[in-house]
């Protein structure tokens, strides 16, 4: 019988391994035929690790101390992060789990501290910080339009940038749109919630409300942003799969002194019609290599939503997979 004990500073940090219910300590048991149990002796109190094969209690050993580090972190563990720790320990990226800290990108209007939750967010973040404009591809739940609104309302708190510029192509502002009731703005709203949603979130609705009365967040289709050059501003395209080759190239030189921008988007959820070309697709191959630019690409690893949302891209890249080599017909 193998064993290996991980030493927890208090039972917060061991209830918070194991989790509700024992929730996450089922997972790990699971994953490795061992047994997690909690203990108490002269030498502190620990989490117990025990299995027939030691090579299983090895990696459940090392998931629970970068459990412990996260719940040092953040009071508490998700089975996403369980879920996320065994994937990594098992394909032997444990160093990169080194990632969580204690470094928040911003707080929400509540209060509630925003960081990095995969190796994959924390490389983006880098990013963004490190690079003029910056291109977050991947399926969708990896938070990179979240995340990017963080790094700018971050932006605009600390000064380093006067304004906040959010947009996103109407890719269905012909037919459509045309049967929704109201103005312009009325039709484009529906496009453009979820950013308002993560701006709400970051500021709160009220705080959010003054900052586009006074101009200071300006969100709007990508339509508007023509014929402007935008400086002092932190820029986010987002949905930019949906973008024509040219409105990429227009949105691309809106850029003016000292602003950032950081494009989004998912190359398989592609809104556009048959036979025509994605500019992030295009973008993403021209500019790669180019000084002050940065390309993160975004796995199903880094879903950061309900685990089920992990699961479906993952079948859905293997029966795309499947269709390209033939195997589905």
């Amino acid at each position: 019988m193998a064993e290996k004990k991980i030493f927890t500073e208090n039972t917060e940090i061991s209830a918070a391994i194991f989790g509700g219910l024992d929730a996450n300590a089922e997972l790990i048991e699971k994953e490795y035929g061992v047994v997690l149990t909690e203990n108490s002796d002269g030498d502190g109190l620990s989490v117990r690790i025990s299995g027939e094969n030691p090579d299983g209690v090895e990696k459940a050993a090392s998931v629970v101390s970068a459990l412990k580090k996260i719940a040092q972190v953040n009071g508490s563990v998700s089975q996403r992060e369980v879920a996320y720790s065994i994937s990594m320990i098992n394909d032997g990226r444990q160093e990169e789990l080194n990632f969580i800290d204690s470094s928040t990108v911003c707080l929400t209007s509540r209060g509630k501290p925003i960081s990095a939750k995969t190796a994959g967010q924390k490389e983006y973040i880098n990013a963004v910080k490190n690079n003029t404009v910056v291109f977050g591809v991947g399926p969708a739940g990896t938070g990179k339009t979240f995340l990017a609104v963080a790094l700018a309302v971050k932006a605009l708190r600390s000064k380093e940038v006067a304004r906040i510029v959010i947009t996103r192509p109407a890719v269905e502002a012909g037919e459509r749109l045309g049967f929704l009731p109201g103005d312009l703005q009325s039709k484009i709203d529906p496009y453009l919630r979820p950013l308002y949603d993560a701006l709400y979130e970051m500021l709160g609705a009220d705080a959010c409300q003054r900052y586009v009365e006074r101009g200071t967040i300006e969100i709007a289709p990508l339509a508007y942003m023509r014929g402007r050059t935008l400086d002092d501003s932190f820029i986010i395209l987002d949905e930019a799969q949906n973008t024509s080759p040219e409105q990429m190239k227009m949105f691309l030189t809106r850029l003016g002194n000292n602003s950032k921008a950081v494009i989004t988007g998912d190359l398989t959820q592609t809104d556009l019609p048959a036979g025509m070309r994605s500019g992030l697709s295009e973008a993403v191959k021209i500019l790669n290599g180019v000084e002050g630019i940065a390309i993160h690409r975004f796995t199903g690893r880094d879903v950061v939503r309900h685990r089920i949302v992990q699961k479906i891209i993952n079948a859905y890249e293997k029966y795309e997979a499947d269709r390209a080599s033939g195997r589905n017909r």
